[in-house]
């Protein structure tokens, strides 16, 4: 049962792993997703100017490398089973996060509102599965298929 154990995570995590190098490969195309959502609050606006001069990219390309990076090394981690808890807890916020800002069917109609509800209903059931991962952390079988998580 340990293969069905290891194919299940990779399985699980094949969506974000593939979503964040996807991401960084095309940090420009992301950003312009990101740019119309973003709203930097003004408290943050200095400080989002300071990294903008240090790196020399735009806020959007900025938190383009940020979600791609989250996605990227957090399906990473829980593949490996290492960090397992704050790669879980990490992809939760993102998940919550881009289903809130970029799949917010309820303020649309139509094709558009069914298409995001089923994201959205998605990426439920992935926060669903990612509350899993932090609750059993680096668990690993001990021998049968009665073995419980030690937590």
């Amino acid at each position: 049962m340990n293969i069905l154990l290891i194919i299940g995570r990779l399985a699980f995590v094949a969506i974000f792993v593939l979503s964040g190098a996807q991401k960084l490969m095309d940090i420009g195309a992301t950003a312009a997703m990101i740019g119309p959502k973003l709203v930097v609050p003004a408290q943050l606006a200095s400080f989002a100017a300071q990294l903008e001069g240090a790196t020399g990219m735009t806020t959007p390309q900025l938190m383009a490398v940020a979600a791609g990076v989250v996605e990227l090394a957090g399906g990473l981690m829980i593949a490996a089973n290492i960090g397992t808890r704050v790669a879980a807890l990490a992809l939760i916020v993102f998940t919550v996060a881009a289903t809130y800002w970029f799949h917010d069917f309820w303020t649309m109609a139509g094709g558009d509102r069914m298409n995001n509800m089923a994201h959205a209903l998605k990426n439920l059931s992935l926060v669903g599965a990612l509350l899993v991962f932090f609750v059993i952390g680096p668990w690993r079988p001990g021998g049968g298929d009665t073995a419980e998580p030690h937590l």
